[in-house]
């Protein structure tokens, strides 16, 4: 494995390959003033800090699961124990109601392995049967330990999810913790959506924060404070998988608790190699990196897959787009750089408005979908207008306009050698 050169997850410099390309077509408009190329790095970087103000990407338009728009999905799926239909779901980019649709389940039928589950075909007609109810069950609990599941718990002791979540007060999204105390039975707990919030905790509970309660989630808690998801995350500094327990203190963004706070951590550094990126770029990138740190992304192998698809899909040497994933990411698609450059193939937005232009419809580069096609419309309009590909690997690095001015940088003729050797791996 040859050692890495500074790629675009640290210098900005696609954003000059962009420019130059889209130039013409910006030229050709009569009313358009001719736009401007920066010839050299820092150029660009004082361009992409005076249009900083749109580098950030609303978190309201990131996907809550992954598409499966660019993967093909099979028929089927045989279960394997410690499977969950909203896993198998999730795997394949697919609904859970779908799934359970499709199959004539419930949510809560049992599934066992060796079972076969449909992933495709036409939803049947008649609605899914459900299981019939069960005689009230005598009146008892069980004491929640390591990796046990509310589905798990219902399933050992025969009785219904469903008849779980009304004896608790509970539902899909509530979390369960070691230790808990789950009843098995007796009347439904109709008393419990008043416990979620009650009158008396002011002594507890400052205005701007929130004390925890057995079967809170985040996204229920903030739904009641009228708060994002991703404000709440941010304030708290948690991801969406972070577990939360009965007694944890949540801030509520625009509380005092939120005031008497400190500042978030800085979640992506100001300089890189010796330079230091103007504040409003690193403002932006680290708005950018907290969406995608509380968003659901794909696996690294996963991540590969969609890249080597999106470039079969788009007519470009699937080697060669994998070979610049893993040069600028590793395909990590949760990277940001300091220049703002997002995803798994490090875009960044001035140039994912090109690769817009380029595909015919608004790219989100916080999508892992959107943030391959992205990258691999940008290679392959670069090997269609570049003389040899070696020049095309370099305007991706070093930006088209610089390469044809000023020729190869030493570090981009690295870039270039490393891109090449990673492609005879892939």
């Amino acid at each position: 494995m040859p050692v890495l050169a500074a790629t675009t997850a640290a210098l900005p410099a696609v954003v000059l390959s962009s420019l130059a390309l889209a130039q013409p077509a910006a030229a050709a408009a009569p009313a358009a003033q001719p736009q401007r190329i920066p010839a050299t790095l820092a150029a660009a970087i004082k361009a992409q800090a005076a249009q900083a103000s749109g580098g950030v990407i609303p978190a309201s338009s990131v996907a809550a699961t992954l598409p499966a728009a660019l993967r093909s999905v099979p028929s089927g799926y045989t279960v394997k124990p410690g499977d969950t239909i909203s896993g198998i779901a999730a795997r394949h980019g697919l609904g859970t109601n779908a799934v359970l649709k499709l199959n004539r389940l419930s949510a809560t039928s049992i599934i066992y392995p060796g079972q076969r589950i449909k992933l495709t075909g036409a939803a049947p007609a008649a609605p899914a049967p459900r299981p019939a109810a069960s005689a009230a069950a005598p009146s008892r609990t069980y004491t929640v330990k390591p990796g046990d599941t509310l589905s798990g718990i219902a399933a050992r002791h025969g009785v219904g999810l469903s008849k779980v979540f009304s004896w608790n007060g509970l539902n899909a999204n509530s979390i369960i913790y070691p230790g808990q105390k789950i009843k098995l039975g007796g009347t439904a707990a109709a008393a419990a959506p008043a416990k979620a919030a009650p009158a008396a905790p002011a002594k507890a509970a400052s205005p701007g924060s929130y004390t925890i309660k057995a079967g809170d989630t985040l996204g229920g808690i903030a739904y009641r404070h009228k708060v994002s998801l991703s404000a709440l995350l941010s304030a708290n500094r948690l991801k969406a998988t972070t577990i939360i327990y009965p007694g944890q203190k949540l801030a509520i963004p625009g509380g005092s608790a939120i005031q008497a706070a400190s500042s978030p951590k800085q979640l992506v550094p100001s300089s890189f190699l010796g330079y230091t990126y103007p504040a409003a770029v690193v403002s932006s990138a680290n708005k950018n990196k907290a969406i995608l740190e509380a968003s659901p992304v794909p696996t690294r192998e996963q991540m590969k897959a969609i890249v080597a698809d999106t470039a079969r899909r788009m007519g470009v040497n699937p080697s060669l787009a994998l070979a610049f994933a893993y040069q600028e990411s590793g395909f990590n698609q949760r990277a940001v750089s300091p220049a703002n450059a997002i995803g798994t193939m490090q875009v960044i937005p001035t140039s994912g408005e090109w690769a817009s232009d380029l595909v015919g419809r608004k790219l989100n580069l916080l999508d892992p979908y959107d943030n391959a096609t992205a990258g691999v419309a940008i290679i392959r309009a670069l090997v269609s207008t570049s003389k040899t590909v070696d020049l095309a690997i370099a305007g991706y690095y070093q930006g088209q306009y610089s390469v044809s001015k000023h020729g190869m940088y030493a570090d981009t003729k690295q870039y270039v050698a490393s891109v090449k050797a990673l492609m005879k791996q892939f």
